[in-house]
């Protein structure tokens, strides 16, 4: 089943591309974004960053913290962060606990890769409860930045 709105959202804590660990309750009284993505350096994942990025002072004029998460390693995340010069921590699910606890893996993906986080969007009020949510099939689709936007506001 997947999470809806008016759900808690699932705790969790995982390490950055800053190799810190970083833990959602740590953020309680924020409101908070996950955004989740299959592969750091393929092209619609870095566009579906690179559009956080472009538009990140949205969510800082709203104190909102942005997470992108992957199953990528924290070092690929690390080298991927910089090359695009994103300002919000990449978290690295390796183990891949978060992005099925929130109904956002893939089982089988291209090539034969199993266990890769789908493309998802989340947004969670300061009281950790989710607000917003939208798990894609498709991974060459982008999320509903507007519609994230509209809850955030």
């Amino acid at each position: 089943m997947s999470l809806q709105p008016g759900q808690p959202a699932p705790q969790f804590t995982l390490v950055s591309s800053e190799l810190k660990e970083t833990s959602l309750a740590d953020f309680k009284g924020q409101k908070v974004v996950l955004h989740f993505f299959p592969m750091a350096f393929t092209g619609v994942c870095t566009t579906q960053l690179c559009t956080l990025r472009d538009n990140f002072g949205f969510y800082e004029g709203i104190n909102a913290q942005v997470f992108g998460i992957s199953v990528d390693s924290p070092f690929t995340l690390a080298k991927f962060k910089e090359e695009n010069n994103y300002q919000f921590p990449l978290l690295s699910d390796f183990n891949k606990t978060v992005s099925t606890a929130y109904g956002a893996l893939y089982q089988e993906f291209v090539f034969g890769m199993k266990g890769v986080s789908k493309r998802a969007a989340f947004v969670i009020d300061e009281e950790q409860n989710i607000i917003y949510a939208e798990v894609l099939e498709s991974a060459g689709d982008l999320p509903d930045f507007d519609a994230i936007a509209e809850k955030l506001k």
